[in-house]
């Protein structure tokens, strides 16, 4: 099968695919190729904003490496060559978030990589799904439910999490739990989780929710594995209360070309969110492999780890790790079986 691949070398271009981006002037495809134009000697990146040239005089390169040693130049205007230079930024600056023991201010992070912070700020939030300051705050909450689970004080895991005082974990912290700081502690206890069984044309489906949004959506689960999961939350039949939401999710399955915008009331690791976040951003009836899942979540060494991240996703279709697939073209694994995720790429259109 021909394809378009970035992350790795032994890739094979469709020039039909490669056109179709520059057109459109994709910007989700810069970095994976470059397009070359005969009458100009200059190559671009997908997204340039200069005028198009005609079909005929445009050839495709996997890099600017390749475009270069083949006699041309790269565009004054696109840059094509500093889109893997904002990847390695991003990627740094990642890094440097996750091992502060405060909060870094935009301009220094930025100054750090050497980018204006505006421009950086919008850098990363193209390449993650979010800006800076959200990246640390959820780390800094996951930090927090990891140290409620460990330190005996819950002021004191507050503390160890990184906040300079609680009234500043409760001004954010505690809303990304999505519950109390002692209820976490507690496995979850006084939380309040509606579920139902709903009917799809892949099997039934596992619908939970708590009073914020959607905590579970599975195949093949049920009250039972619902309770493992939460053991100290109070597990309720959804009735009415989750009927509209229910039936929501369905259409998720049957029409996923709708984007049903549900509520989500789910947590990981900052780096899992950010997994998820890129998820999101795959546009309907496109793939990306595990590869470029990572470089969107500004870790592109992180292959595995995004791999991992998918399989700890709480919600899939509402999250839609189906989309991703083996950085060699194959279809790659799914939690609830692949003939379940080839359907659903079949109904976006995928072959």
């Amino acid at each position: 099968m021909a394809y378009i691949r970035g992350m790795t070398h032994d890739i094979t271009i469709d020039p039909d695919l490669a056109w179709a981006a520059f057109t459109a002037r994709d910007r989700a495809q810069d970095g994976r190729f470059v397009g070359a134009v005969k009458t100009t000697g200059i190559y671009c990146k997908p997204s340039c904003p200069a005028r198009h040239p005609r079909r005929e005089h445009v050839s495709f390169y996997r890099d600017g490496a390749e475009a270069r040693a083949a006699g041309y130049r790269a565009c004054l205007r696109c840059k094509p060559d500093e889109v893997g230079r904002d990847r390695v930024a991003v990627a740094r600056a990642v890094a440097m978030i996750e091992a502060a023991e405060d909060v870094i201010a935009l301009d220094d992070l930025a100054a750090s990589v050497g980018y204006a912070p505006h421009h950086f700020h919008r850098l990363f939030k193209r390449a993650t799904g979010v800006t800076p300051a959200a990246y640390a705050r959820g780390l800094k909450a996951r930090r927090v439910g990891q140290a409620l689970i460990e330190e005996a004080s819950v002021t004191q895991a507050i503390y160890e999490a990184g906040y300079s005082a609680p009234s500043r974990f409760y001004e954010g912290g505690a809303r990304r739990l999505g519950m109390t700081p002692s209820a976490w502690r507690k496995g979850g206890a006084g939380v309040t989780i509606r579920w139902t069984i709903a009917d799809t044309s892949l099997g039934a489906m596992l619908v939970a929710a708590t009073d914020k949004g959607l905590c579970r959506v599975s195949f093949d689960e049920d009250e039972a594995a619902l309770r493992a999961r939460f053991p100290h939350a109070e597990i309720m039949p959804g009735g009415g209360a989750l009927a509209d939401l229910a039936a929501k999710v369905v259409a998720s399955v049957e029409s996923p070309e709708r984007d049903q915008d549900l509520p989500l009331d789910v947590q990981g690791t900052a780096f899992q969110e950010a997994i998820w976040q890129a998820l999101r951003q795959i546009p309907f009836g496109e793939t990306r492999s595990y590869a470029e899942l990572a470089a969107l979540a500004g870790s592109p060494g992180a292959v595995r780890a995004a791999g991992s991240a998918c399989g700890a996703n709480h919600v899939p279709i509402v999250i839609p790790c189906h989309r991703v697939q083996s950085s060699d073209g194959s279809i790659g694994g799914y939690a609830y079986g692949v003939d379940r995720k080839l359907t659903l790429l079949k109904r976006e259109g995928v072959a």
